[in-house]
């Protein structure tokens, strides 16, 4: 099995786990399958393999507390969605992030108080 690069984004089941994880701080495979929808019934084995990804990922770190592991974030919640939304301007808005943010806000669902909010943020930004 080829050794996996740190940098990698994560598969939409293990961004399930890490939304738990990033909300709880940490927490056991238990504990996150305690919080996952009830109709998604993953096996306590399926959800330990996964943990264990996660961790060889290098997204995750664990400590063992008796026969159980607890785990914790390494990687923040913000810094994820930086590098998540790097490589999307990458791969599909040829790193053109004004193209990405164009194409956001011509979503004809955002209301008026989102288009508002996005505005006090560009211009705090440019310091405005």
């Amino acid at each position: 099995m080829r050794k996996k690069k740190k940098n990698e984004l994560l598969t939409e089941v293990e961004l399930e786990f890490m939304t738990e994880l990033w909300e709880i701080g940490e927490a056991t495979v238990r504990d996150v399958l305690a919080r996952l929808a009830p109709d998604r019934n993953l096996a306590y084995t399926s959800a330990a393999t996964i943990m264990r990804i996660l961790e060889q990922k290098g997204f995750v770190t664990s400590r063992k507390e008796g026969k159980t592991f607890v785990y914790t974030a390494l990687l923040a919640k913000d810094e994820y969605q930086t590098r998540s939304l790097k490589n999307l301007s990458a791969k599909l808005f040829d790193n053109a992030p004004a193209a990405l943010v164009a194409r956001l806000v011509d979503d004809s669902d955002l209301t008026e108080e989102a288009l508002s909010e996005i505005r006090d943020l560009l211009d705090r930004r440019l310091g405005g």
